[in-house]
Parts: C-alpha cells; sequence; structure tokens
C-alpha cells in the first residue's frame, strides 16, 4: 500500500478548504535565509526560490484587495526573550536587534500601512496578537508562505487551524534548508493540519475571490 493510500484509509488528509476572506501570511522571509553567507541559507537555492513565489503571491493578494501580513524574528541583545527556543537553536542569535540578517528584502517587503508581526517563537500565532488582528480584518483564511517549511511555517501553520483559521499552505512558496525535510513536512501538514495547494492554484484563488466589501 502507497504511503497516500495509507493515511487516506487511516482517515487523514481530509480538507479544509479555501475560504472567502483570505490573507497572505509571510512568515520569516528575510535576510538570514537569503544571504548565502548566513548559516542558516542554503546551498540550494530553495529559500531563493520560495521568495520568488512569494512576491507573487504578495503582488497577487495586493491588487486583489487581500490582507498581507508579514512576520519577523526580534530579540533583545543579551537574548533574554529567547527562553528555551534560543537554548535549543543557537542559530537564533541571528535575529537579535539591530542584526541585518532579520532585514525583510527588497521583495516581498512590508508596504506602508501592512501588519508585522514580531515574534520570538516559532509561530507566528504563539505569543502575538494576530488571532485577534486577523479577526478583527474579517479573515477566515490564510496561504501560509515562507521559512522554514519545518520550523516555523508548520508551526505557523497548525496554529492557525487551532486558532479557527483555514490553513492554506502554497508547497513552492515555503522554503526549508533541506529538500527531504521540506517534503515530508509538506506530506504531514497536508495529512493533518493544513491544505497543500500548488502556487498557480493559490494565485487563482487570490484574483477570482472577491476582497473585503467587493462585488463580484
Amino acid at each position: 500500500m502507497s504511503r497516500d493510500a495509507d493515511y487516506d484509509a487511516a482517515g487523514f488528509r481530509g480538507k479544509v478548504g479555501y475560504g472567502s476572506r483570505p490573507a497572505v501570511l509571510v512568515v520569516d522571509v528575510v535576510q538570514a535565509y537569503l544571504d548565502p553567507d548566513s548559516p542558516l541559507s542554503d546551498a540550494g537555492g530553495r529559500f531563493e526560490s520560495a521568495r520568488k513565489a512569494t512576491a507573487q503571491l504578495v503582488d497577487a493578494a495586493r491588487a486583489a484587495g487581500h490582507p498581507v501580513v508579514f512576520t519577523c524574528v526580534r530579540y533583545q541583545r543579551g537574548m533574554a526573550d529567547a527562553g528555551l527556543f534560543g537554548a535549543k537553536v543557537p542559530a537564533l542569535a541571528a535575529f537579535v536587534e539591530g542584526a541585518p540578517s532579520g532585514d525583510f528584502p527588497s521583495d516581498p517587503a512590508p508596504a506602508p500601512g501592512e501588519l508585522v508581526v514580531t515574534k520570538q517563537y516559532a509561530s507566528a500565532f504563539f505569543g502575538t496578537s494576530l488571532a485577534s488582528t486577523l479577526r478583527t480584518m474579517g479573515v477566515d483564511s490564510v496561504l501560509v508562505t515562507g521559512f522554514s517549511t519545518s520550523g516555523c511555517v508548520r508551526a505557523s501553520a497548525t496554529d492557525a487551524l487551532q486558532h479557527g483559521f483555514k490553513p492554506i499552505v502554497v508547497a513552492e512558496a515555503c522554503g526549508d534548508r533541506d529538500s527531504v525535510t521540506h517534503d515530508h513536512n509538506l506530506f504531514d501538514l497536508d495529512a493533518k493540519y493544513a491544505d497543500v495547494v500548488t502556487l498557480d492554484d493559490a494565485l487563482h484563488h487570490l484574483v477570482t475571490t472577491p476582497a473585503e466589501g467587493a462585488h463580484p
């Protein structure tokens, strides 16, 4: 029995489906993963490829009038606010306040007035006001993109589900330092916590779904 058939037979791999009020969530698309000299970057260009796909989604969302939310990681000097996460992943020191590794690239980058969530842990929802803000915006679903697939993307998509938002993970718009880890996490997310879709499918959804207050 194939892995897909095994999971299907066990009752996994259901679908949450797209919502009617989507937002694009750009998780930690920052220089720490894109600068080839950074220890958090990859040698295969996976982060750069995901950056380009994310930029397409951001452009499509803006053109259609859908919200775009960015996240970044920031720690105070001395890392006192990193807790056990900082002990487990010493590389997080790259995100200390003032370090260029935490800067956004030129594309995609937050536009004036767009929400930027600063976080200290993996999930964009943990310890932040993101869920309340999305509800105030009328959002019912999030298209999750960014870095890394096995880390902050996975945690944010799982928490989106647990907060009552339909999580849609866009495969080509997520990157990880290891391709096998990337693929396995996309499979597991699709099996249990989110719908994993292609870039083309997500773009079609954004451009064909009326924005809040728009007429069909």
